[in-house]
């Protein structure tokens, strides 16, 4: 059986211990792990060397405001990100697909 938690690790090593059900809004992560070709997704670990740690981060964070807010029937906020970090996280969700 599969942990319910998968490791996301980032650029500069760093280990964000995430929900499974959070990680899979991505696309590719929830393939990754489904999948038996990937190496990662067996070891609940997955490493992305070209995803900074502040942009993993945020990333994440979309994850939680995604899934938080999917079915509300109430005005959503804005998900903001800041300027300087626009083109990285974007870049790095749309590698992720989410």
């Amino acid at each position: 059986m599969s942990s319910p938690f998968v490791k996301l690790i980032s650029a500069e090593k760093h280990v964000f211990v995430v929900e499974r059900r959070v990680a899979c809004v991505s696309g590719a992560i929830r393939t990754m792990l489904a999948s038996s070709g990937f190496q990662e997704g067996g070891k609940g670990e997955i490493e992305f060397p070209e995803i900074s740690t502040q942009a993993l981060e945020r990333v994440i964070e979309y994850f939680h405001y995604k899934i938080k807010w999917h079915s509300s029937r109430v005005p959503i906020p804005e998900f903001t990100v800041e300027p300087e970090m626009a083109l990285e996280v974007l870049t790095a969700a749309n590698y992720l697909d989410c």
